[in-house]
């Protein structure tokens, strides 16, 4: 069966009286996605979602929630305060702090979206009536009905086929893209998401490069047209993971080796380093070459850092066949005899694979080359443009 290309707000729903409300950070993505909502006819309700901050780091909050009520303002549209604080503390920052005092790598973007934006958001926004809720995330949802007539009838038809037969001949099934602009595509922190919550979320701004939406924001003489992107973690602002983490997890001097084993120098703790990692210990062994070291391995037990100058050498964290748990297949299951491709970071390069689906919570991803990857980060498996779902590294 071949995947009907919708537009991205969904014309087949008819945006006159359905109401969605959107997540409006105080952006120009979400200002964005809110104009282009309300000018297909939408009654557009905007949500500022407020989350949780360490006292000790300056927050700008306020600050962007008023970019936010000057939005909804300018757009006329109602505005609303969403406080999300304690879900926000405990299913992301709390959730972050664990992860990386057992020595793993955890992806906060990926809990935000699954327990916050697309969970606690959309349960209140259907709660209070809406259709849909919107965010401004590069990524886009596609649907079939599973009548043939339409879906081969289509102009938009792509050539990626199906492997799985349907069932159910009279529901909707959706799937999950890469955003047009791939420089900024967010699909990589979306990979949780299930069918129902697929089936009310709308990406008003999938289908446009950035350049596009600056442009739009200028047509529209949205307040935040010139707002420069944000970067990182939303609750750290400017401050660096490491300082955050300090204040959780208690230092802990250990030692650096190379990969035969030679001590070259000393960190502050192997909870706060990833593998890959380049800066943050002191290499006190210096040779004449003056290449970076990168984090190749590490020792929980014993406290070690194991480095190397090349980043990509052999080591035991370097592996052909990764193992996840937690997995989620948005709408179909891989199969074992076909290729793939996988992210395991954001912006990562698309490694192939193939998959090997142990049980409903665990699989195995085997690479063609060995890659290095950190436990608790999340690999991420495609089909061409479509994001099948994905777990986390064991």
């Amino acid at each position: 069966m071949i995947i009907k290309k919708t537009t991205p707000l969904r014309q087949g729903y008819a945006g006159r009286g359905k109401k969605v409300f959107v997540g409006i950070s105080g952006g120009v993505d979400s200002a964005v996605s809110s104009a282009l909502l309300k000018k297909e006819g939408y009654d557009v309700i905007g949500v500022f979602i407020k989350t949780w901050h360490p006292d000790f780091i300056k927050c700008n909050e306020e600050e962007e929630r008023l970019d936010a009520m000057r939005i909804a303002a300018h757009l006329d549209i109602p505005f609303l305060t969403f406080d999300f604080s304690d879900i926000y503390k405990k299913e992301v920052a709390d959730y972050m702090i664990s992860e990386y005092k057992n020595g793993r790598t955890p992806n906060p973007d990926v809990m935000c979206n699954k327990q916050v934006k697309f969970g606690a958001f959309l349960k209140k926004a259907i709660s209070m009536g809406a259709d849909f809720v919107a965010t401004g995330h590069y990524a886009m949802v596609d649907f079939i009905n599973n009548t043939f007539s339409q879906v081969l009838g289509s102009p938009r038809q792509t050539d990626f086929v199906l492997g799985i037969a349907r069932p159910d001949h009279s529901k909707k099934y959706y799937f999950l893209r890469r955003g047009q602009d791939l420089s900024k595509d967010q699909s990589y922190f979306l990979w949780t998401l299930k069918q129902e919550q697929l089936a009310k979320i709308l990406f008003p701004i999938g289908h446009l490069k950035k350049t596009e939406v600056r442009r739009l924001a200028k047509k529209y003489k949205l307040p935040v047209a010139e707002k420069k992107d944000s970067q990182g973690i939303c609750f750290l602002g400017d401050i660096d993971l490491k300082v955050f983490l300090k204040h959780y997890i208690k230092e802990k001097k250990g030692i650096v080796i190379n990969i035969d084993g030679e001590k070259i120098g000393y960190h502050e703790g192997v909870f706060f380093y990833t593998i890959g990692e380049r800066r943050s210990f002191v290499i006190t062994k210096k040779t004449s070459n003056d290449k970076p070291y990168y984090v190749v391995a590490k020792d929980i037990k014993k406290n070690i850092l194991i480095v190397s100058q090349n980043k990509n050498i052999f080591h035991s964290n370097i592996l052909t066949n990764i193992r996840i748990k937690n997995i989620n297949w948005i709408s179909d299951i891989p199969k074992i005899d076909k290729k793939y491709t996988a992210q395991i970071r954001y912006h990562g390069e698309y490694l192939p694979c193939t998959i090997i689906c142990q049980s409903k919570a665990f699989a195995e991803t085997i690479f063609e080359k060995p890659i290095n990857v950190a436990s608790g980060q999340s690999i991420v498996i495609y089909e061409n443009d479509i994001c099948l779902g994905g777990g986390v590294v064991i």
